[in-house]
């Protein structure tokens, strides 16, 4: 079972403002059907079946985690979802913390197995290292995502747990538009990337008698430009380019951009920047 398949980042969110157990089951079941799959259930379903398994026992199991979890007939796939309050609430939790982090598991009513493995993975992942501040510090969706997903990756035994990935290669001519792509990498969870500072062409042939006069009106800043190079998970290729596209403009009609992008067919390591 691969948890970044599973895992909805756009259901996932940084700013639960419930105060107290039932408000915050109301929120994850209005986050829960923002997937395409749950969507068929109402709020109310949802919520009503995470107040049923809530009145078993209370799924927060200590130090500040709670792990809600219930199965539906209907969906065909596993479902996860995290969510963040940053101020807590009473959830009942076995040590009587206040829980922060949350969990929201959905599976299909017959995969009680697969069920079982998503909570000792999201389990293992938070025993080891720092994840749980690394979470609750999340910044954005998408920083949430990405953290959770690479400690998945690192605490998995099991090389099948490791995404497929792509290279970008972003190549700048207008050095304004960089600093607001590293921004949405950052945003997004990419805090790994290298840039490479190089010349284009012009540089050269406006040397050139021939050309000089031809691409006079060129100035010396575009001849130079920057490449940033970074790792990509693959199933997010598309919404990638598009959050960088809302900040170039389409790149098919603008001058001065370019993105192209590689199979990675194997990596070890990361490109996480160093603290």
């Amino acid at each position: 079972m691969k948890i970044y398949e599973i895992l909805d980042k756009s259901c996932c969110s940084v700013s639960l403002a419930g105060r107290n157990k039932n408000d915050i089951l109301r929120e994850l079941a209005e986050l829960a059907v923002k997937n395409s799959e749950i969507s068929v259930f109402s709020i109310e379903n949802i919520y009503d079946l995470l107040i049923k398994r809530e009145e078993e026992g209370s799924t927060g199991f200590g130090e500040g985690v709670a792990l809600p979890h219930i199965r539906l007939k209907s969906i065909k796939d596993m479902f996860v979802l995290i969510a963040v309050s940053k101020h807590g609430v009473d959830f009942n939790a076995i040590d009587k913390k206040k829980v922060k982090l949350f969990f929201l598991i959905i599976a299909p009513e017959e995969k009680v197995t697969e069920h079982v493995q998503v909570l000792a993975g999201i389990s293992r992942a938070l025993s080891a290292g720092n994840l749980k501040n690394e979470l609750l510090a999340a910044k954005s969706q998408g920083v949430l995502y990405e953290t959770f997903l690479r400690s998945v990756q690192q605490t998995s035994g099991d090389t099948s747990q490791k995404r497929d990935m792509k290279l970008m290669y972003i190549i700048l001519y207008l050095e304004d538009l960089l600093y607001h792509i590293l921004e949405y990498f950052i945003q997004e969870g990419i805090d790994g990337a290298t840039i490479v500072e190089s010349s284009g062409m012009g540089e050269y042939i406006s040397n050139i008698p021939l050309f000089a006069s031809f691409i006079g009106f060129m100035n010396e800043n575009k001849h130079s430009s920057k490449t940033i190079m970074a790792m990509i998970p693959a199933e997010r290729q598309q919404e990638i380019l598009e959050g960088i596209e809302s900040i170039t403009g389409d790149l098919d009609k603008k001058e001065g951009a370019m993105i192209f992008m590689t199979d990675v067919t194997f990596y070890k390591g990361t490109m996480k920047m160093l603290g």
